[in-house]
């Protein structure tokens, strides 16, 4: 119910405006005074005043003062007094109507609505603005890599439908995240989003977590429990691990998808059940599915929009990003006042390969974040192993190469793997480029040329 808030120091008039809006439906209250109305206006959605008030305050300073503290609340003036000159003045200091007296109270009543109606648009802007700006900053999708970018891209077409997704990619490369992302600028946002991990929770549980059980359904069930399928109304249910779903649980999975019902374990009742389905896996889903191990009926239920989460080691232009972005939270974290990140340690993030993708990367950071007592994270801040000899695979097909005319340009592909090895030798020579030509086998002439061609110094 919508609270209406009048201020009105004729108490005849008063009383007849109060029962009016009762009367279509809003709690409303009256006092005579704007000193009155400051103490008790933020309870209200919409404060209805006269200017001409008893006491030290008029109509005027009571529409200042609110909107200084509370520019979203709506006021509406009304005066016996009319001028041009007030009219334009309190519209100018952001009143929402100026109405003269005698008025007609219908009239009144669709202008109230009207007030009430954009004030709530207003909020609900500005809700999002801030929901959006939350997904972006700190929900940590942190991105410029032409990969991230197109996937992103993906999300915003498909997050406002309520197509299920099925997300892949090795461990720690973000996949809940982004589920959550997808739920979050989606229509379901102000409802739940859920998860579980299905590969972590055996069979007779998980139908339990999902679909709920009534009391006495089996031993240890001393209550009713809803499952994740009811809690989740109208928001997302995010399946992680689905892959390591066993085949009976599949088969009931695909029940509750296509029927939009659930019955809860030990219980004769179905449920409607509404939930959007993001599911994900860091196993090789078609091939589970090729040896029988995955339904295929369920499948393709599941994966109407695939999403490939790239592994850290093919999005390196994200790193230098998100270091800095784990940096400002784990200075927050652990009340640190870290700057950044030296330049021969970044490059040694840069060109370690990161099996534990950003995962890996974020504990690192938090670790050199709490070792490092200067401003800066140097290579002395980070383990051992990012600067451990690893086998360099150029992670090119030479027969697809050949086959990739006018997609592919050689000589950009070269200038990488050169940026590449220059940068690896660097940091094995901790910082050191003289020592770095050397392990190169050339000369520090040739070195220091291929470093300012390459662009990196």
């Amino acid at each position: 119910m919508e609270k209406i808030l009048v201020v009105e120091d004729d108490e005849q008039l008063l009383e007849i405006l109060v029962l009016f809006f009762q009367g279509k439906g809003y709690f409303t209250k009256g006092v005579v005074t704007a000193e009155e109305a400051l103490s008790i206006y933020e309870d209200f959605d919409i404060v209805l005043s006269d200017i001409k008030l008893p006491g030290e305050l008029n109509g005027i300073d009571l529409l200042e003062r609110i909107k200084k503290s509370s520019p979203e609340v709506p006021v509406i003036l009304i005066t016996a007094y009319a001028s041009v000159e007030d009219a334009v003045k309190a519209l100018k200091m952001g009143a929402e109507d100026y109405i003269l007296k005698p008025f007609d109270l219908e009239t009144l009543e669709i202008v109230v609505r009207k007030a009430l109606e954009s004030s709530s648009l207003r909020r609900e802007v500005e809700e999002l603005r801030r929901e959006l700006q939350a997904i972006y900053q700190e929900k940590k999708l942190v991105a410029k890599s032409p990969a991230m970018e197109k996937i992103m891209d993906l999300v915003r077409r498909i997050a406002p439908s309520d197509v299920n997704v099925l997300i892949t990619g090795e461990s720690g490369t973000g996949k809940t995240l982004l589920a959550r992302v997808i739920h979050e600028l989606s229509p379901r946002r102000r409802q739940k989003f859920v998860s579980i991990n299905c590969a972590a929770i055996p069979e007779h549980l998980l139908e339990s977590e999902l679909f709920g059980h009534e009391k006495g359904a089996f031993t240890g069930a001393v209550s009713r429990k809803r499952g994740l399928f009811e809690v989740a109304k109208g928001g997302t249910l995010f399946l992680d691990e689905i892959s390591g779903m066993s085949l009976n649980m599949q088969a009931k999975l695909l029940t509750a998808i296509q029927d939009k019902k659930i019955r809860r374990v030990g219980g004769e009742e179905e449920i409607e059940v509404d939930v959007r389905i993001i599911t994900a896996t860091n196993q090789d889903i078609d091939e589970i599915v090729r040896r029988g191990e995955f339904r295929e009926d369920l499948f393709y239920r599941l994966d109407v929009v695939r999403i490939e989460l790239p592994p850290l080691r093919k999005r390196r232009q994200d790193i230098p990003l998100l270091v800095q972005h784990f940096i400002d939270q784990f200075n927050k974290k652990h009340d640190k006042g870290i700057l950044g990140i030296e330049k021969d340690a970044l490059v040694a993030m840069e060109t370690y390969h990161w099996p534990g993708n950003i995962r890996e990367l974020q504990n690192v950071v938090e670790r050199a974040v709490v070792m490092e007592t200067g401003s800066y994270i140097t290579v002395q801040d980070l383990p051992e192993k990012l600067f451990q000899k690893k086998k360099i695979d150029s992670g090119i097909n030479i027969e697809e190469f050949l086959e990739m005319k006018g997609k592919f340009n050689l000589e950009d592909y070269l200038n990488e793997e050169m940026r590449k090895f220059l940068k690896t030798a660097v940091v094995k020579a901790k910082g050191d480029k003289k020592k770095a030509a050397e392990l190169l086998g050339i000369s520090y002439r040739s070195f220091r040329y291929y470093w300012k061609k390459l662009g990196l110094g």
